[in-house]
């Protein structure tokens, strides 16, 4: 079961997801204090300032009509990564530059399974960002770098809190807040699409999301690890989708009202409300109702849990679910993941 901080943090973490297009107001948030240690492992505060002067000119604005996010220059040719829901509904999009100039850009593909997009601008010879393709340390220098609110070429900074992780309560509003890095580098809404950066000038993630103030939250933001952001823009560069593991099947998180109904002794588990006919989970003899306990022996409390593995499969790849059926019988089974068909994107 969620704790109250849980389920607040639930309710309220998406507020970046859907506010990061705002506009600038005539004042700015008090920010959150920087971290205090300046020895952190992989950089300290020394760092910043030449971090930050060798990443900015790759950090741009995307202004729509319903506002503003983030972008990094992902080729030198034009190409942008941001996140999908800073131009979600805006064919064409303003890109502003480090520089100050302003030129006219086009989305061209998006994935909103992890949130990600390119957009083409109408400028070339850019400074490119270079990326760290493997995982960041817990407690290494984390830049945070975009316009936050519309303040544009903003720097603030922390460390890497967390890997791997996923947020209760998002399952149900979107598949993209799981596996993701947590940092304490404040994040604000427009931040979105912006780059976290290391110690070495390396983007390690894309902002994502965080959780605010009124959940009880001090500096708790996160991060679409690198490795995740080069692969589906690769796909998206290449093809115009990316491809990702695909179980058939609608996890559910378990209600205290369904653990009573089900005799349940807890709301630890997912809920299989529902399977795709044909799909990898009915082939594999899964019903609606099903409990699974977990994935390839990683304990899958919540449905955040069950997507957070299925990011790190591929299309084809086997994985062992533990499942409880209705009558309590336990029983592991194998199931053949699968691409993600566009109807359930």
């Amino acid at each position: 079961m969620l704790s109250t901080t849980e389920a607040r943090a639930a309710g309220l973490v998406t507020l970046l997801l859907v506010a990061a297009c705002t506009a600038a107001p005539t004042t700015a948030p008090a920010p959150a204090p920087p971290p205090t240690s300046a020895a952190a492992p992989g950089g300290s505060l020394a760092d910043v300032p030449t971090v930050s002067a060798q990443l900015l000119p790759s950090v741009v604005k995307i202004l729509t009509t319903g506002g503003n996010g983030s972008g990094v220059i992902y080729t030198g040719d034009g190409l942008i990564l941001t996140n999908e829901h800073v131009v979600r509904g805006s064919p064409t999009v303003q890109i502003g530059f480090a520089d100050g100039q302003r030129h006219a850009g086009t989305v061209q593909a998006v994935d909103v399974v992890t949130d990600l997009a390119l957009v083409q601008a109408e400028r070339r010879d850019l400074p490119v960002a270079r990326f760290q393709p493997g995982l960041p340390v817990i407690g290494e220098l984390a830049i945070a770098i975009g316009s936050p609110l519309g303040f544009e070429n903003s720097v603030t900074a922390g460390v890497v809190s967390g890997l791997h992780r996923e947020i209760p309560g998002t399952a149900a509003e979107t598949q993209a807040l799981v596996d993701l890095i947590q940092t304490d580098a404040p994040i604000s809404p427009g931040n979105s699409g912006g780059t976290l950066v290391n110690a070495r000038g390396e983007v390690i993630g894309i902002s994502e999301a965080y959780i605010p103030p009124q959940a009880g939250a001090v500096s708790i933001g996160f991060a679409i690890p690198a490795a995740t952001a080069i692969d589906v823009a690769e796909q998206l560069r290449t093809t115009g989708r990316a491809r990702h593991a695909f179980a058939g099947l609608e996890p559910t998180q378990i209600t205290p009202q369904i653990a009573a109904q089900l005799d349940l002794p807890g709301t630890d588990g997912v809920i299989v409300a529902a399977t795709v006919p044909g799909g990898p989970a009915a082939i594999a003899g899964l019903q609606p109702g099903d409990l699974i306990l977990a994935v390839d022996g990683q304990p899958t409390r919540r449905p955040e849990d069950f997507l957070g593995a299925l990011r790190r499969r591929a299309p084809g790849d086997t994985i062992a679910v533990s499942v409880r059926s209705p009558d309590g019988r336990e029983r592991s089974t194998q199931l053949t993941l699968t691409d993600r068909p566009a109807f359930s994107q």
